[in-house]
């Protein structure tokens, strides 16, 4: 775990960094209060005017990312964290390899029955029906050490866990952010490799896309210092502004400092 302090945004762009495509978490990097704002709208435009393309990943459910797609101006959509790729409306490609998705499904209910007999107090999101790779629950209150024994209670019936502001995920073990994004790039980005993609995030889910062996450029949305101590993995730099307000940060600097993405996404065949 790195001991040092993140970069600020001006010493992070200070430095050569030959980036061309923006993946970037939801919820708590592009939302204010549970929205997305006017503001990220237009920036969202603006960086694919500049020739910027956009993917977003998220731990939100395949059903619910699958319109993301189609309403906003991005190259792609990740949903359960690394599970689902949307490139297109109605175009799910399945990230995990789930030969039966339905006993799969069968299996995560099991799961999280044995952990509720630990827990009582869990409540099943509402969500689940519309999930295809993982199970969620509220995050509520829960302490961080509930949460560490809720992720070694996952890890010994053999399954993930993570937890970001909005929810906890049981996953199949490989499963993550960062390896949905590493699935994706030779299909879609062909002429990219991860040395070239920025990534943003804000929560513990978000973690493994903050690993230098992987994405040797990311970044953190303020709010991210609330789990710096629970990180294995931490951004190279942090914005100012927390939440939607630091990724307009991220963007003006993108606009400003850096040449358009001479790049696009190459739909999969």
């Amino acid at each position: 775990m790195a001991a040092s302090q993140p970069l600020t945004l001006a010493e992070f762009f200070a430095q050569p960094r030959p980036l061309k495509l923006i993946v970037t978490d939801m919820d708590g990097t592009l939302t204010q209060r549970g929205k997305f704002t006017a503001a990220l709208l237009s920036g969202l435009e603006r960086l694919q005017a500049a020739g910027w393309p956009v993917i977003i990943v998220t731990g939100r459910s395949a059903g619910w990312v699958s319109g993301l797609i189609h309403y906003l101006p991005i190259a792609g959509a990740m949903a359960e964290n690394g599970g689902v790729y949307f490139s297109a409306p109605s175009t799910a490609e399945l990230l995990s390899p789930i030969p039966d998705l339905v006993h799969h499904r069968r299996q995560l209910g099991e799961v999280f029955a044995q952990i509720q007999h630990q827990w009582p107090d869990l409540q099943a999101s509402q969500d689940n029906p519309w999930r295809q790779t993982d199970w969620t629950f509220d995050i509520g209150s829960r302490s961080p050490q509930d949460l560490k024994g809720l992720q070694v209670a996952c890890q010994r019936l053999g399954w993930g866990f993570t937890y970001s502001t909005v929810q906890c995920h049981i996953y199949p073990l490989g499963q993550s952010k960062a390896a949905g994004v590493q699935k994706i790039l030779p299909h879609h980005f062909p002429s990219l490799s991860a040395t070239e993609v920025l990534t943003i995030g804000d929560s513990p889910n978000d973690e493994s896309l903050f690993d230098p062996q992987v994405f040797p450029h990311s970044l953190g949305v303020a709010n991210v210092l609330d789990y710096w101590e629970r990180l294995a993995y931490r951004p190279a730099g942090v914005t100012a502004s927390p939440a939607v307000e630091g990724f307009l940060e991220i963007t003006e600097r993108l606009l400003g400092h850096l040449p358009p993405a001479p790049i696009a996404a190459t739909p999969r065949d």
